[in-house]
């Protein structure tokens, strides 16, 4: 360029019109005023021409080039002038040149040095940017690791002034994900890290991203302007530089070499740390498993890993015979032939036993590994005693398996599965016991040859169950080698591989012949029991301790009016009264296992049935702690029975009654007669005129007490006469006897018998019905008068008393006609058994008398004393508590 312009100037000095090339830079033709006369050259196309007419050159030129034209053209004539035009491009055309006289003006020739000066800049620029990324690589070598984050910082901010900036992170990828090493500002004004990762995995590894041409990163950041350079190591991105708020674009150029600055430390840095951490994880691993790392040059010592020979109590350099020392005599030679074969080239891989003191319990084992690489022996040691003791303990196990398999009662068998079917291929040793088959017989290849006809299907739908289900339990039977046929029991399970197909099938088979056909022999036995207890006669049934029905049979079922099995849950209790309930669970209460057995009879109101009475036996089960489980019960119905008897104590009152009814009249007609005169006496007494009013009421009076000694006893007669209740109530003890007396005590004075009465200062009460307890009572009274009118004596007296003993109260009925023949004491209370003459008495006062007592829980017992005859009823207390 100099070159041109001096051709140029000693063109100007040689002539005053030189031939210039107009096809170069540009070309101004000026007057003496600097205005413009023509243009040149094919740079003027790129001027913006100026709107007035008669445009000196100022016109054309940027303001800050104004300057340079000061004065006439003719001041400017010998030096070089640098100006920038103004174009219509919008920037400034920099040009260099020189004014040169033309004819009568001057010619101002001018050259585009557009491109010096941007060289110029740039050139400066790129010294800076070096200047800066070494700055910023030497700032991260020289700082401390507790500093790094921290110098980090530092030159991320002088990034961010560099570039204009508002701020700037650096993201580092590591095996986690991506982690912020720092920012420029500790607020970041942006997206989360978090939201931005997935973004980091999928953008572009070359160039700067701007935000701005991914609309939803962009709104991702808030619609503010971010640029992300990426830094590669490899093939895959490591480090991404996020530019956030700048208003121009880093080139990769300008931003490449000042990440490079700050990522090459940092992954230096950083891989250094990544292999510290992994040698003290080896290290840690290495320690953890015993094992560690050994080198043996072909002509020098063994070098044991440091951590591997403080565990072997070895130095780091031993000698072979140390090593050897230190191993189990058993395996020195075997060490020695294997060292030596490595020595010639053959992989070395030993497992050694080291020398331990017994007091250690079982040996270390050693894992010897290593091979020939160059002039030296390299490998590893790893401690395996954990494998070998686990190998030990599985070797026993299986021994002490197979030992038990080949015991085994049972046959222990694998299926193995192939296209659909199962193929025999293992049976146990105790095959040949239960079956005979050998364990190459055709039998034991298809175990479904021997399967009995009627099982087929049996045996079909097992393989079917099995493939299906994964497992089976079923029995069926099986021939043996005789002939003879065996039920067993088969137990398998379908193992699967990872894909869930098929494998094979372990399996067993248990004979369970006698089992099941004790099993069918009880079947049996059960049936028989179901129809004896089905078709018995009797009331058969199991309940719980609630009284609530497990199960009954058909009897049972219609006395209820139902179906026998709608009788499960039902409870009996509900037939009966709370009295009746109470009584049946008290009953049951004292069931234990050593006296399981009760019986009584019971009364229920039935459907469609006033009250059935039933004879109920009972039987307790108990679990091994002798608690009541269940209780087994057999039934009969004596409700007929029952009835015969009440009938029978309704007549043997009746007869009582029609006995006493003589003296009952006298009784009935003493008041009467009394009333009778009363009446006669008052209206005598009227008709003379001297009846007052006090003799009037006396008469009244006296007629009212017979009238209520009447009724008295006609309500008694009344009582005494009717059925008995069926529940027993609590009475006093001595109200049957003051009825008794009240029926008996006229007829005994009229035939000339006393009555000696001790009435008791307390009273006691006993369960039962009071009219049957009376006419106990009569009876013993009336046989009595009998025996005592029969003899010839001087007073006849009969005397009733009542004593309490021991919770038990006893009423006495004692007379003075010579007692009883001791050779008929016995048979007194036999029905139908009597010392009258024939058609005088039934026979069954003291037998009803007897039963009455008994059913009240006491007992009737005849004795002779001093004077004559002594009934004792004896009766327990009852008692409210």
């Amino acid at each position: 360029m100099s070159g041109l312009f001096d051709r140029w100037r000693g063109g100007q000095l040689a002539t005053h019109e030189p031939s210039l090339p107009q096809a170069v830079g540009l070309q101004l033709w000026l007057d003496e005023q600097a205005r413009v006369l023509r243009l040149s050259g094919p740079l003027r196309t790129l001027l913006a021409l100026p709107t007035q007419r008669e445009a000196r050159v100022h016109d054309y030129l940027e303001p800050h080039s104004w300057l340079v034209l000061e004065g006439e053209p003719g001041d400017w004539q010998g030096q070089p002038l640098d100006l920038d035009f103004r174009t219509v491009l919008g920037h400034a055309l920099n040009t260099r040149g020189w004014l040169l006289r033309h004819a009568e003006g001057w010619l101002l020739q001018l050259f585009d040095i557009g491109d010096l000066l941007r060289a110029g800049v740039q050139g400066g620029q790129l010294q800076a940017q070096q200047l800066l990324a070494t700055q910023l690589g030497q700032a991260l070598r020289d700082c401390g690791e507790e500093r790094l984050c921290e110098a980090l910082g530092e030159q991320l901010r002088r990034l961010a002034t560099h570039w204009r900036l508002e701020a700037v992170r650096l993201m580092l990828h590591e095996a986690s994900g991506w982690r912020s090493l720092a920012s420029s500002d500790d607020e970041w004004p942006w997206a989360e890290d978090a939201r931005l990762h997935p973004w980091l995995v999928s953008l572009p590894g070359e160039g700067v991203v701007d935000a701005r041409q991914l609309p939803e990163l962009l709104a991702l950041c808030g619609g503010l302007s971010l640029f992300l350079v990426p830094y590669l190591h490899g093939q895959a991105v490591q480090v991404w530089l996020l530019c956030a708020g700048g208003s121009t674009l880093p080139t990769a150029e300008e931003a490449q070499p000042l990440l490079q600055a700050l990522a090459e430390p940092l992954l230096a840095r950083h891989r250094q740390r990544q292999l510290l951490r992994q040698a003290r994880h080896l290290d840690e691993l290495q320690r953890q498993l015993g094992a560690g790392w050994w080198e043996w040059p072909l002509h020098g010592p063994l070098q044991l890993d440091p951590t591997l020979a403080a565990n072997l109590g070895l130095p780091c350099q031993p000698s072979t015979e140390q090593w050897l020392e230190r191993l189990h005599p058993a395996d020195r030679e075997n060490a020695q032939m294997a060292l030596q074969q490595a020595r010639e080239g053959q992989g070395l891989n030993l497992s050694l036993r080291l020398l331990e003191d017994d007091s250690l319990g079982a040996p270390r084992w050693l894992h010897w590994v290593g091979q020939l690489q160059g002039c030296q022996l390299r490998g590893f040691l790893l401690d395996i005693s954990a494998l070998k003791a686990q190998e030990q303990q599985a070797g026993a196990a299986r021994a002490r398996l197979e030992n038990l398999i080949a015991s085994s009662p049972a046959v222990i068998y694998i299926q193995r599965y192939a296209e659909g079917a199962l193929h025999s291929e293992f049976f146990s040793a105790s095959l040949m016991p239960l079956l005979g088959w050998p364990a190459e017989s055709e039998l034991a290849r298809q175990p479904g040859l021997a399967v009995h006809p009627d099982d087929r299907p049996l045996w079909l739908a097992r393989t079917r169950s099995l493939l299906r289900d994964g497992q089976v339990r079923c029995r069926y039977r099986l021939r043996d080698q005789r002939g003879g046929y065996h039920w067993v029991l088969d137990e398998a399970r379908l193992l699967r591989n990872d894909l869930g197909q098929p494998v094979e099938v372990v399996g067993l088979w248990l004979d369970v012949s006698e089992a099941t056909e004790a099993a069918e022999r009880v079947r049996q036995s059960e049936e028989r029991y179901r129809v004896l207890v089905e078709d018995s006669p009797a009331m058969i049934c199991r309940y719980r301790p609630d009284l609530s029905l497990v199960f009954g049979n058909r009897p049972l079922a219609d006395h209820l009016e139902c179906q026998p099995e709608q009788l499960a849950g039902v409870n009996l209790g509900q037939w009966m009264s709370d009295s009746q309930r109470e009584a049946f669970l008290q009953r049951l209460a004292t069931l234990t296992p050593e006296h399981p057995l009760s019986s009584a009879e019971i009364c229920l109101d039935l459907p469609g049935r006033e009250h059935a009475w039933w004879v109920w036996a009972d039987r307790g089960l108990f679990d091994d702690e002798g608690r009541l489980l269940e209780i087994q019960a057999v039934g009969r119905d004596n409700t007929e029975v029952r009835r015969s008897q009440r009938q029978l104590l309704q007549g043997a009152k009746m007869a009582t009654l029609g006995e006493l009814a003589t003296g009952l009249v006298h009784e009935i007609n003493q008041p009467l007669n009394v009333m009778r005169m009363a009446v006669a006496n008052t209206l005598k007494r009227l008709e003379n005129g001297a009846a007052d009013v006090d003799y009037l009421n006396d008469k009244l009076h006296r007629i009212e007490a017979q009238v209520e000694r009447a009724a008295r006893l006609v309500e008694h007669m009344r009582v005494f006469g009717r059925r008995s209740e069926v529940e027993r109530q609590p009475f006093a003890a001595w109200s049957a006897v003051q009825g008794a007396v009240a029926l008996l005590d006229e007829g005994l004075r009229s035939k000339g018998v006393t009555l000696r009465i001790e009435v008791p200062q307390e009273t006691v009460l006993v369960l039962g019905h009071q009219d049957q307890l009376e006419q106990v009572l009569i009876n013993l009274v009336v046989n009595a008068r009998d025996a005592l009118l029969g003899q010839a004596l001087g007073e006849a007296w009969i005397a009733v008393h009542q004593q309490v003993e021991e919770e038990q109260v006893c009423l006495r009925v004692e007379d003075n006609g010579g007692g009883i023949d001791p050779r008929l004491l016995e048979r007194i209370f036999e029905p139908f058994f009597t010392t009258k003459p024939a058609g005088v008495g039934t026979g069954l006062g003291l037998s009803v008398s007897h039963g009455i007592v008994e059913a009240m829980g006491g007992r009737l017992v005849a004795e002779n004393f001093g004077a004559g005859a002594c009934f004792t009823v004896t009766l327990p207390v009852y008692s409210t508590s």
